[in-house]
């Protein structure tokens, strides 16, 4: 998958009535559809499978299908078709049905997908694209690696997002842990676990790698450094920026 760069083609997300179902149709691109909730029948090839909550249905290029939901239990999924940059290379992503669960972070990809899909904002169709990466990506991990990161995980991803961003604002690990929900003491271990450093440690890394990038430019002073990246004052900067790199920021200021 390393090489696979999408194209999406069409994207919804559904929400079926009682009539709704799909006559035969030969599958042209990459299909992917995750069902949220309620049920279907999906006919692949002539085989027949009963799918519901939690399910995951990839087919690829040159499959059969139709499908027929339950007016008692309608169905309500995300649907993508996408096709790779690569075309004269066939990439098979996954197992045709994968039960994978409710996983509230793939949701939560799936929807900031269609805003996106739907907004149709200047700019859309890469942002859709770079969407859609990170939940080929997460399916991956589920499916084929079968690497289970749990919602602790999600929530952690959000928390260090929200540090490369705003990294040169005010940042404490009782904020952060509101920010997710969660207890500050337990936060702070799942931080550790996710990281392999505490949250104040993370942040002043992310702060130091910053502020050598800015003086490496040769365009900053470093009492402007140490400002723009979130330091209270120069002999913190200092400190902070030896122990972590083991020599002075001076050391990154190109000479003339």
């Amino acid at each position: 998958m390393d090489d696979f760069i999408p194209k999406i083609a069409y994207h919804v997300f559904r929400k079926c009535n009682p009539d709704w179902q799909i006559r035969d149709y030969y599958v042209t691109d990459h299909d992917l559809t995750y069902i949220i909730k309620g049920k279907a029948r999906y006919t692949i090839n002539g085989i027949t499978h009963e799918l519901g909550s939690g399910d995951l249905l990839y087919l690829n290029a040159g499959n059969l299908k139709n499908a027929v939901t339950y007016p008692r239990n309608l169905m309500q999924c995300f649907g993508i078709n996408f096709v790779s940059r690569y075309k004269e290379k066939k990439i098979n992503l996954f197992p045709m049905v994968n039960h994978i669960g409710l996983r509230q972070d793939v949701i939560d990809l799936f929807r900031e997908l269609t805003i996106s899909w739907n907004e149709q904002k200047e700019g859309y169709i890469i942002k859709t694209r770079a969407l859609l990466m990170p939940i080929l990506n997460r399916l991956a991990e589920i499916i084929v690696h079968d690497k289970d990161s749990v919602s602790d995980d999600y929530r952690m991803n959000k928390v260090i997002n929200h540090i490369s961003i705003h990294y040169s604002e005010k940042l404490t690990v009782k904020d952060l842990a509101v920010k997710v929900n969660l207890d500050e003491d337990y936060f702070g271990h799942l931080f550790k676990r996710k990281t392999g450093m505490t949250v104040l440690k993370y942040i002043a890394k992310i702060r130091i790698r910053n502020a050598e990038n800015m003086l490496q430019s040769g365009n900053y002073k470093i009492y402007e450094v140490a400002e723009q990246c979130g330091f209270s004052d120069v002999y913190h900067f200092y400190k902070s920026f030896k122990t972590l790199r083991g020599f002075p920021p001076s050391r990154c200021i190109p000479r003339m």
